[in-house]
């Protein structure tokens, strides 16, 4: 009994720092809460934890295997990845600073937040990761646990980041800090891309 609540901690713990820690999916769900409120900043966040569970699972049932067998899958994730950041940080840096009262549907949609997630190399590697620490011997029902308890732990912790964007959202009081704080967030999705290249 104890092993097994050691496993799980130990999986929860994995869970939370690859998802709490900044990355792009933090950067782009901080920057729609800012922008949108809260609620609408809550469809990247199930987004990105539904994608990213969606690729544990996959990289689980043996896709792990594929991609050592063909390390052209990881470089054209990798370019595909610095493209989209690339592409979303220019939208923020060019974007006109309007906090939207009315919660548009111009929010990044659950879609974008899976985007974010698939087309990230680092959200590859720590399903590989994951799987290859605690799912070695190919247990089914042990994958769909860590599967489970992943997308409790990262929804909760992707979402703070909304709640902080939604708490700076009383803040920025007019365009030109909005402005500010998107060409900042810009600025650092553009050096997760430059990080992707070098890495």
């Amino acid at each position: 009994m104890s092993g097994s609540l050691s496993l799980y901690l130990s999986m929860a713990t994995f869970a939370l720092v690859s998802s709490i820690t900044p990355g792009p999916v933090t950067i782009l769900v901080l920057g729609s809460s800012v922008k949108y409120g809260f609620q609408p900043a809550l469809r990247p966040v199930f987004g990105a934890t539904a994608g990213f569970c969606l690729l544990l699972l996959i990289v689980g049932f043996g896709l792990h295997q594929l991609i050592i067998q063909v390390p052209e899958i990881t470089l054209f994730i990798k370019w595909a990845g610095v493209a989209f950041l690339g592409w979303l940080s220019w939208k923020l840096a060019t974007d006109n600073g309007k906090i939207n009262t009315e919660r548009a549907r111009k929010s990044p949609s659950v879609l974008a937040g899976a985007a974010v997630q698939w087309l990230n190399p680092k959200a590859w590697m720590a399903s590989v990761a994951g799987t290859g620490v605690f799912i070695a011997d190919g247990d089914r029902v042990l994958l769909w646990q860590f599967v489970i308890l992943y997308f409790v732990v990262c929804f909760s912790s992707v979402a703070l980041w909304a709640v902080a964007g939604s708490f700076l959202r009383h803040y920025l009081h007019n365009d030109a800090l909005v402005r500010i704080f998107n060409r900042c967030m810009a600025a650092l999705l553009l050096a997760c891309a430059i990080y992707l290249l070098l890495h």
